[in-house]
């Protein structure tokens, strides 16, 4: 169970950067990819993700890998109940608490 419950948090790690880099490309007027920003190129640069169905195709990869980033999300949630992985919390042994007079009569 851990094997792939750690694949499964390597493919999410790696659907997110996917994710993200999707998102950073597909910001057409006034985004970085237009031109003003780091990526300088020339005008036609949203031309090149076009396809002839009217819809971009980067918006067809974005809407994808976010379905792909919601599922993994929630199969991780699920797994993440299975797995018994000591915390840190539960590892700090029980603290005294001292409570002084002033602020017990408080």
């Amino acid at each position: 169970m851990s094997v792939l419950f750690f694949a499964l948090k390597f493919f999410h790690y790696v659907v997110c950067v996917g994710l993200i880099i999707i998102v950073i490309l597909q910001a057409g007027k006034g985004g970085i990819v237009s031109g003003r920003g780091i990526f300088v190129s020339g005008g036609g640069s949203d031309q090149i993700f076009n396809a002839p169905s009217g819809m971009a195709f980067i918006n067809k990869v974005t809407i994808f890998m976010l379905c792909v980033f919601f599922c993994t999300s929630l199969l991780l949630a699920r797994f993440s109940a299975n797995i018994n992985e000591d915390s840190v919390v539960r590892s700090i042994s029980d603290v005294p608490v001292r409570v002084s007079a002033e602020s017990a009569n408080s």
